[in-house]
């Protein structure tokens, strides 16, 4: 009696011990594990060791954890509880591999444990192991076949295996045994229904997915996608006149939406471009005040038909006052005689504005307001800035600037124009300027401070963005927890600019740590989705996690990781102190003294500024401090913090660098830019046989595949396949026949460097081919310059630089900062030193604007 009485003590505290667990009261769980414990026969209780580790873990007390987990374990290896607890650890750690084979061993003490085959299947989907989750989810229903999630989370594993058929047959099993009216509306139901019928469509059954459409089509909350699904279903199965029918009903809910017209045009089959604009023409009629129906004829019609069409589509726009209309016509950029035409329409408009406010002198007495002259101007500033004439677009803007210097649109575009003309710093403050015409607006905030960055001004950007962070935080701590990448990859690159490597990487790492968590979010929809019917949405988001890595800020940060630390790999930072004590012993007494006194204001304000941001740090820690204290259950402990310091002198660059190259190499492929990464990072770390199919995208792999240290086989095997892609395994051959096919292009520049590559006495005529300023030439960019800088062209090249600087300057680059000459002079705005330009760039009216910051 005396002992069932101590086992019920202990068991009911256990029991609680797991309740409390469940419901995040770490704290309480605690005592009853110490209650537990604390009793002699039960001090090495194997579940209750593992049971207090799970509880310290939540509180970030982690070694701890794992050593009672581990002695838990240990003290009773055939508890299924002990096994799945150390999984769960092992889970929290991401280490997924290892929780799957805890949560295995737990199943053989008790295969038929619900909590434990839910959590290993999501484990499974997390990790993709779709024929393990298979599995997985079919015990589930064997053991639960009145559940919903069972029937559901079985059809999405045959989903993501790609077998439609069969994962539409057990969602129709399912459905089968709902007990749903034909008149009620019911979300879940018809979003189950939905996604019946997608995996119908996906499965190629396309009659039998519009005879589901149309059977449950009362039952379908969402009347849209119905309508929408009804047409491409129509399309496929050639039902052409039901599917006219879908897409006018469909125009007349929107006839903004650009695909209603394709899906019409591919219904009605036109035979010419007279019956494919007849198609318009009619949509013109009947929706007046439609752009889309005016807007989609331009991209297939030609000569003056496209005339027509686009003065009819420009004056409406510009009448309206418009600001997109010429983001809406830069897809038709690519085609010059279109371009031509847009050109002189819209010059003439504003020639005929000017003198008559017509469009036209021939237009019957019709007169534009102010306005639409306005809009004209703006558009060509866009127009002549887009085709590379800056100084066009300057005039136009300018002049748009002085009749309406209140318009926020326009400084946009000047400062956009200024940035395409090579001039970021001008161009940030113009920004600034726009800024500063509405400081409510978040958009302007964000651009301005984007500017910034790009003119390498980060303290002034971080000000900016301050003003729509939260109060009490840093906003570059806010913009972190935000996930806002876009500031994290510009503050990045202009880090990496200024030669900052360490906070550069801190950057990259930041933005690594986002998909991360991203990736990580998913085990909060794995049950939720099934749970709320989202079916459709949740495979949408289990196809994007796939690819999630593809996304450009990824990429961007990805590529700036790898370049800083190809850099580092290059060209170790050495010890800032020996650095200093060398350049010291060269200074006279005088010089020392002037440096030191310098270095001794340096450090007061140094201090004073550390003061003060210790004084922000404890504000927060207070504030963080009182929040927990509200809530002290919080999961998890501190994340291993991101030293710039650290991460700029890390020991193996390379294999940082690999690191984020990986998702680039499985992802990215398409992207060039990945396999010039790979090539630079597998090229310093020797391993050839690495490089694959790398060797198309770098001549210099012609003389590498003679190199001795080459093993003969790769030689053998690289020579064949050299001759086989490029027709000629001899690296001076290829280069001659390159740069006569590519003369009269700017990729003569990249001939010209491998000529200087491949031979070192050629760099005079290498030198002399690159700077060529024949005007036929195109694509030219500011390469060459840089070439002619780092010695890649040759390292006698001063007097040719300078004189391919100034021409430059003259003829192709009169903003570029890059060309212009020395003779620069510091302005300052109300933000501190925003700007480096020259006096030179500003109008009498901008001096006179500005005299009273200039030094």
């Amino acid at each position: 009696m005396c002992s069932e009485s101590v086992i019920i003590s202990v068991l009911f505290p256990f029991y609680v011990l797991q309740r409390c667990y469940e419901h995040k009261q770490y704290r309480n769980g605690l005592k009853f594990c110490k209650q537990i414990l604390s009793n002699q026969k039960f001090a090495e209780h194997g579940e209750t060791l593992a049971m207090k580790g799970l509880t310290l873990n939540c509180l970030g007390r982690k070694e701890e954890a794992y050593d009672l987990v581990r002695r838990g374990l240990r003290n009773d290896l055939k508890s299924h509880v002990c096994w799945h607890v150390y999984g769960l650890l092992q889970r929290s750690d991401k280490k997924y591999d290892e929780a799957i084979k805890c949560y295995r061993n737990a199943l053989k003490w008790d295969k038929d444990n619900l909590q434990i085959l839910r959590d290993l299947s999501l484990l499974q989907i997390q990790m993709r192991d779709l024929e393990g989750y298979r599995e997985t989810r079919y015990q589930l229903l064997q053991l639960r076949p009145a559940q919903r999630a069972s029937w559901i989370g079985y059809a999405i594993a045959y989903h993501l295996l790609e077998d439609y058929e069969m994962a539409a047959k057990i969602v129709e099993e399912f459905r089968k045994t709902q007990q749903t009216s034909p008149d009620k509306v019911d979300y879940e139901y018809s979003e189950l229904l939905l996604y019946q019928n997608q995996l119908l469509r996906e499965a190629g059954l396309n009659k039998e997915a519009l005879d589901h459409l149309t059977n449950y089509e009362k039952q379908i909350c969402d009347k849209l996608a119905v309508e929408e699904t009804r047409g491409e279903l129509l399309l496929k199965l050639d039902r052409a006149g039901e599917a006219t029918e879908v897409y006018h009903r469909l125009l007349e809910r929107n006839p903004e939406n650009w695909s209603y017209y394709q899906g019409l045009e591919k219904a009605l089959k036109p035979k010419s471009v007279e019956e494919k604009q007849k198609i318009y023409e009619d949509a013109w009629v009947k929706y007046p005040k439609g752009l889309v129906p005016r807007r989609l004829p331009l991209n297939f019609l030609t000569g003056e038909k496209f005339r027509e069409c686009l003065d009819r589509y420009l004056r409406m726009n510009f009448s309206k006052g418009c600001p997109p209309v010429f983001t809406t016509l830069k897809s038709l950029c690519h085609q010059k005689d279109k371009v031509a035409i847009i050109e002189e329409l819209v010059v003439g408009y504003e020639k005929s504005l000017r003198t008559c406010k017509m469009f036209n002198q021939n237009d019957d007495g019709k007169t534009e307001p102010p306005t639409t002259l306005l809009w004209v101007q703006y558009f060509l500033a866009q127009h002549f800035n887009h085709i590379g004439k800056q100084t066009l677009a300057l005039e136009y803007i300018n002049t748009a600037i002085e009749s309406t210097p209140t318009l926020i649109e326009l400084f946009l575009i000047k400062a956009k124009i200024y940035k395409h003309a090579g001039n970021i710093r001008e161009a940030a403050r113009w920004m600034d300027e726009a800024q500063a015409l509405d400081t409510a607006d978040r958009f302007i905030n964000s651009k301005c401070a984007k500017y910034l960055l790009k003119a390498g001004l980060i303290k002034e950007a971080e000000e900016m963005c301050s003003k729509f962070t939260r109060e009490g935080t840093s906003a570059v701590e806010n913009l972190n927890e935000m996930q806002c990448m876009w500031f994290q990859t510009e503050c990045a690159l202009a880090y990496k600019s200024l030669n900052k490597y360490g906070e550069a990487l801190k950057k990259c790492h930041e933005i690594e740590r986002h998909f991360v968590e991203i990736t990580d979010d998913q085990f909060d929809f794995h049950t939720y989705c099934m749970r709320k019917m989202t079916l459709r949405s949740y495979v949408d988001l289990l196809n994007l996690e796939d690819v999630l890595r593809m996304h450009p800020f990824y990429f961007k940060a990805a590529r700036t990781a790898i370049e800083i630390y190809l850099s580092l790999h290059d060209n170790p930072l050495s010890d800032d102190n020996k650095e200093s004590q060398a350049d010291n012993a060269n200074l006279t007494d005088k010089e020392l003294k002037k440096l030191r006194n310098k270095q001794r204001r340096a450090q007061k304000k140094a201090q004073l500024e550390e003061e003060k941001k210790n004084a922000e740090k404890e504000k927060q820690l207070k504030n963080q401090k009182k929040k927990k204290e509200e809530d002290e259950e919080e999961i998890g402990g501190p994340k291993e913090e991101l030293i710039p310091e650290k991460l700029a002198k890390v020991e193996n660059p390379l294999e940082e660098a690999v690191k984020f190259l990986t998702p680039l190499k499985n992802l990215v492929k398409n992207k060039i830019d990945t396999h010039l990464l790979a090539f630079e990072i597998y090229l310093r770390k020797g391993e050839m046989w690495d490089l694959k199919l790398i060797i198309l995208f770098d001549l210099c792999l012609f003389s590498v595949s003679d190199s001795k240290d080459m093993p003969e086989a790769v030689q053998t095997v690289l020579k064949l396949e050299i001759t086989k892609l490029f027709g000629e395994s001899d690296p001076k051959t290829f280069n001659k026949n390159f740069l006569s096919k590519h003369h009269l292009t700017f990729l003569l520049y990249a001939a010209a460097k491998m000529m200087v590559f491949l031979d070192p006495s050629s760099e005079g005529m290498a030198a002399e081919l690159a700077t060529s300023l024949n005007e036929s030439l195109t694509g030219r960019t500011i390469q060459v310059l840089q070439a002619l800088r780092d010695g890649s062209l040759g390292s006698q090249q001063e007097k040719i630089l300078e004189s391919y600087r100034v021409a430059c300057h003259g003829i192709y680059y009169p903003y570029a900062l890059a060309f212009m000459p020395p003779n620069v002079h510091i302005l300052h705005t109300n933000k501190k030193d925003i700007l480096l330009c020259r006096i030179s760039s500003f109008t009498a009216k901008e001096i006179s604007k500005l005299s009273f910051i200039l030094i």
